[in-house]
């Protein structure tokens, strides 16, 4: 990690460093809500993007070029890892992901492969690539799936409002899902530490549908992997984020995987939970993403707002409670972008 990048605003912050101002960055910041993207995605498949690393870095630096984001945000997808697993992956437009052969037996969990690398060196090319592209002066995190979310999706063949097939798999045939779960760990301890070598500056689990799950089922069937997964990081200098639909509820166990942050939904003070967690691990978030479909008066006062919980803290890095939707007007982004960039100083 260049100096520039290891004394940047996100990284101190994820440290729990003290800062001038919260850095920014936000979830799905390179997507569908710039026409810049779309310039790009009229000419490729969804996959053809991710897999070839010029196009993949191009994605990445629209929100560093046009937004002047703190941080960036590998160009991938949280799916790539079941795909080099063995599942056939797609994307139709308007449908979302689909795996065509969906994992629901004993012998599909056993024809899955865990032996990857090959398959996925696409993204250490595209982080090399992106690195050059930054010239050192923005930190780049990478980011995997979640063991859990992943086996979501293999398990139903894509999307899905209410998870049936994956619950019933756990609650059934729970020796099943474990065998299954630690296939998806493993592959993404090898992935991550892929994307180490190749010189990402941070990581994040995505765990997106973890608040599907009981409280007990989630330290059973997600939190135990995501724990292992982050104790089997090459971690040194390397902040490590966290990040669940339900960290507003899950954010104590969370912690004793031992992340450097914690990522928020909007659905909880965001002071409360840093003050519910050990010190010394910071918190991101929390702004509820539809706010900035909304006036810019009223962008800037939830920003203000947010802001004046969290400017006695170390360890805060300002982002959504989830990603940017497509169609959130760019200029209402880039707008509060500003707003924290210019407004917001720590006491």
């Amino acid at each position: 990690m260049s100096n520039n990048q290891k004394d940047s605003l996100f990284i101190r912050a994820a440290f729990s460093q003290p800062t001038e101002r919260p850095p920014v960055w936000m979830m799905r910041q390179a997507g569908r809500f710039m026409k810049e993207y779309w310039e790009i995605k009229n000419k490729y498949s969804f996959l053809e993007m991710c897999k070839t690393p010029e196009i993949a870095a191009d994605v990445t630096m629209l929100p560093v070029d046009l937004l002047g984001i703190d941080a960036a945000i590998l160009f991938s997808d949280i799916l790539v890892t079941g795909e080099a697993m063995g599942g056939e992956l797609s994307f139709t437009q308007g449908i979302g992901p689909k795996y065509a052969n969906p994992v629901r037996t004993q012998k599909d969990v056993e024809n899955l492969t865990t032996d990857v690398e090959e398959k996925l060196q696409y993204v250490p090319d595209a982080i090399k690539v992106i690195q050059q592209r930054l010239n050192a002066k923005t930190p780049l995190i990478g980011f995997a799936g979640a063991p859990f979310t992943v086996m979501s999706y293999l398990v139903e063949g894509g999307s899905s409002k209410d998870f049936k097939l994956t619950k019933l798999m756990i609650h059934n045939q729970p020796e099943l899902a474990h065998q299954l779960l630690n296939k998806i760990a493993d592959v993404t301890i090898t992935y991550l530490n892929m994307q180490i070598d190749a010189g990402v500056n941070a990581l994040q689990l995505f765990d997106s549908w973890a608040l599907a799950l009981s409280w007990d089922d989630y330290r059973e069937f997600s939190h135990q992997y995501n724990a292992r997964i982050i104790a089997g990081l090459k971690r040194q200098d390397l902040p490590i984020i966290s990040f669940c639909k339900g960290s507003s509820v899950f954010a104590p166990v969370m912690a004793e995987a031992k992340p450097d942050v914690i990522s928020v939904d909007w659905n909880a003070d965001l002071l409360n939970i840093k003050k519910s967690i050990p010190a010394g691990i910071a918190v991101q978030g929390n702004l509820d993403p539809h706010i900035l479909y909304a006036d810019k008066k009223v962008i800037r006062e939830r920003i203000l707002r947010l802001h004046d919980r969290m400017k006695e803290e170390n360890g805060f890095i300002f982002n959504l409670g989830h990603g940017i939707m497509p169609d959130i007007p760019f200029d209402n982004v880039k707008y509060a972008v500003q707003v924290i960039q210019n407004e917001l100083v720590n006491s």
